[in-house]
């Protein structure tokens, strides 16, 4: 029986607001998980990098799940491929605090490559059974990335088959990307589970559009919404291209985008989203909103007529989970994980490639065929079903015992 978890999670904290930095889906699956299995009355430690001096050592977030701030490196916000400098940094001090608790941990359970690299450092020394979630694979990234956008490290691509190659099991969160690790890492398919992430119902389920738009202080008038960081990989520009091709053709129709810049590039990217909004005269229909707490993030949802995911890498697309949890059609690349997310024609609309045309076509036909919408609400409601922490919590429960036996401990 498992007791007692540790996360990785060096690059970036549960804690932050997703949308912010490096902050995104990963942060809360991170989060919504330790949350659920503490609730199931394991002890859960999530370790990650100190960024500033005045952070507790030690933040009790919940009955039995803590976050653990280690310092490694600067504390200041670090480019993350520069990380990479300080990753046993981080995982000596990791496996000393380990060595301080009451007891061991059943398994290491590690969040993206920087973290994969230091749980078999732990591995290694320790001999601590792990299991490795990638979120996203660098030469998948690499396979749609925009032309001006530079390729993943060739560091981060060596690790992540090191990875692969010696975790006790790599967790992916769909069958896509189960299929890309075979194809072009060569993983052992004996060592591959599957397990999608969840949505916590209590926060994001179907409710009055009226009153969402009340509460936030929006008009009437139709909307579309973009929730994310801002990147050239999550496609902000073919969803700000697609919504300037439906401005004149759909009266009042406005773009909330959510989210901030996030990598080496994003400030750039927003700066050039900027201009090209002013360019088009769409200053007062295309608001940039920023980044909300994920929690606020549910009457955003209610509040749109569809949500746009254009990312060009997907490994999964938890907004379009939590959007479709609350009624809300989403309209996404046939990309990665989303196929497996969004069911086409039932829950939403799939889009092949990233021509702002075609993503265009999509969207009009959710935002002006009024049957299609109410079967696609319907449709996303029940199609997110399938998606539960407790489900997931009960999969890496099983996951993780399964670890344990197979090593001997």
């Amino acid at each position: 029986m498992i007791h007692r978890v540790v996360f990785l999670s060096m690059h970036t904290s549960p804690l932050l607001t997703p949308g912010e930095g490096t902050a995104g889906g990963m942060n809360v699956y991170v989060d919504e998980l330790a949350r659920a299995m503490a609730a199931r009355g394991i002890e859960v430690d999530v370790f990650t990098r100190r960024e500033r001096p005045d952070v507790a050592d030690v933040v009790e977030v919940s009955s039995r799940y803590r976050v653990q701030h280690v310092t490694a490196g600067p504390l200041r916000g670090v480019d993350t491929a520069d990380l990479a400098l300080f990753v046993t940094e981080f995982a000596d001090e990791v496996a000393r605090r380990m060595g301080q608790m009451a007891s061991p941990p059943d398994v290491v359970h590690s969040h993206y490559w920087l973290s994969g690299w230091a749980a078999i450092v732990l591995k290694r020394r320790l001999g601590v059974p792990v299991a490795h979630s990638f979120h996203t694979l660098g030469r998948i990234k690499d396979l749609n990335r925009r032309s001006d956008d530079p390729p993943e490290p060739l560091l981060r691509i060596a690790t992540e088959h090191e990875v692969i190659d010696e975790a006790d099991c790599v967790v992916t969160s769909t069958p896509a990307e189960a299929a890309d690790m075979l194809e072009h890492y060569g993983a052992d398919p004996g060592r591959l589970c599957t397990s999608p992430p969840g949505v916590d119902r209590t926060v994001f389920h179907p409710g009055s559009k009226m009153a969402a738009r009340w509460r936030l202080g929006l008009d009437g008038g139709p909307r579309m919404l973009y929730v994310g960081r801002i990147q050239p990989l999550k496609g902000v520009d073919v969803a700000l291209e697609a919504f300037a091709r439906l401005a004149d053709r759909i009266p009042g129709l406005e773009l909330d985008v959510i989210g901030g810049p996030s990598g080496s590039n994003g400030s750039s990217e927003l700066g050039r989203l900027v201009d090209r909004v002013r360019e088009l005269s769409l200053d007062t229909r295309v608001r940039f909103r920023g980044t909300v707490a994920h929690r606020a993030l549910a009457d955003w949802y209610r509040a749109a007529d569809v949500l746009t995911v254009p990312s060009r890498s997907e490994s999964f697309g938890l907004v379009a989970v939590e959007a479709q949890a609350c009624g809300l059609p989403v309209v996404a690349a046939r990309v990665g994980g989303l196929p497996d997310v969004v069911q086409d024609g039932r829950s939403g609309l799939l889009v092949d490639g990233w021509d702002p045309a075609d993503h265009a076509q999509a969207l009009a036909a959710v935002l002006t065929d009024g049957r299609l919408a109410e079967d696609l609400s319907a449709g996303a409601v029940a199609w997110s079903e399938r998606f539960s922490w407790p489900a997931t919590v009960d999969r890496f429960l099983e996951l993780y015992g399964g670890i344990v036996a197979r090593v001997g401990l």
